[in-house]
């Protein structure tokens, strides 16, 4: 599965006025059930697992959690056991009408709900000790995807060929995406993250995993914060789709094109630049909001 890359190459371009060319990579086609971002984290997580003897995958997510859904996937695919730790022990009545986590209890995953507060505890000594007592001995990939082993996937994002871009773009949630493509950008280009969640505090996650200082973060476009969108996101995610027969969306993907087109529209990037966007999948978010045709 994780060998599907040696093949893909496709890129989308878009012209816009000044000379500025608006290009997305397309990871969200690397696999159709283990896309983008998460592909990328999954790759050397997955098989430092298996050469390692592991027999369970365990990891934390929450309700519309794409990483939950990957990881249950790559359970599937490989033939070992996953563990889904969900935030919100709430769910547990109604799960069956979320198709994240209904899909991922299909694909194998043992769904476990736990209350918000002893989510916040999920990286404790004795909270990690206590699901190794409950549930034996597990290969943990943390919320998000994100370690040291997720960084060697994500920094292989950029191909040789990449070089070219003036500026890369990508969406932001716990920053390992950014900081993998952070390290292996060049020194002329500058790297742009667009948060999906509200505030500043990513930057010191991304500064955990990278010492370059060609990147910043755009922190006006998160919508509200996580899951959040409105009436205007939704129409452009459905315009640009029309457009480009590229689906984004409302989570992250979206937020990141919105973003990029406002900012070329307020003069932000210069003339006769190149911008590559990195379309991090996601796509099986759809299936939890609303349908866009209406909008």
């Amino acid at each position: 599965m994780f060998e599907v890359e040696q093949s893909y190459n496709e890129k989308i371009e878009i012209s816009f006025p000044n000379n500025i060319v608006l290009y997305m990579k397309r990871e969200d086609l690397l696999h159709e059930e283990v896309s983008g971002n998460k592909f990328r984290k999954l790759k050397y997580n997955v098989k430092e697992a298996l050469v390692s003897g592991y027999t369970k995958l365990l990891t934390f997510g929450g309700a519309f959690s794409n990483h939950i859904a990957a990881t249950a996937a790559v359970g599937k695919i490989f033939g070992i056991e996953t563990i889904g730790i969900i935030r919100g022990e709430e769910l547990v009545n109604g799960y069956k009408n979320n198709p994240t986590l209904l899909k991922a209890e299909r694909d194998g995953m043992k769904l476990k709900f736990i209350s918000r507060t002893d989510y916040r505890n999920k990286t404790s000594d004795l909270f990690l000790a206590t699901l190794q007592n409950e549930i034996g001995e597990f290969y943990l990939v943390p919320e998000g995807g994100t370690n040291e082993l997720a960084l060697k996937g994500t920094e292989e994002i950029l191909k040789p060929f990449d070089e070219t871009f003036d500026y890369v773009c990508c969406a932001v949630g716990t920053g390992g995406t950014i900081a993998g493509i952070i390290n292996s950008a060049k020194s002329h280009q500058e790297i742009i993250g667009f948060p999906a969640l509200k505030g500043d505090f990513l930057y010191d996650e991304i500064k955990k995993y990278t010492t370059k200082d060609n990147w910043c973060l755009q922190l006006d476009y998160h919508f509200g914060g996580y899951a959040k969108y409105n009436d205007e996101l939704l129409r452009f995610i459905v315009e640009f789709e029309q457009t480009t027969n590229i689906k984004l969306d409302p989570i992250y993907t979206g937020k990141l094109v919105y973003g990029i087109f406002d900012l070329i529209r307020k003069g932000q990037f210069k003339a006769n630049s190149k911008i590559l966007a990195i379309h991090t999948g996601g796509l099986q978010g759809w299936n939890n909001l609303i349908k866009l045709k209406n909008v």
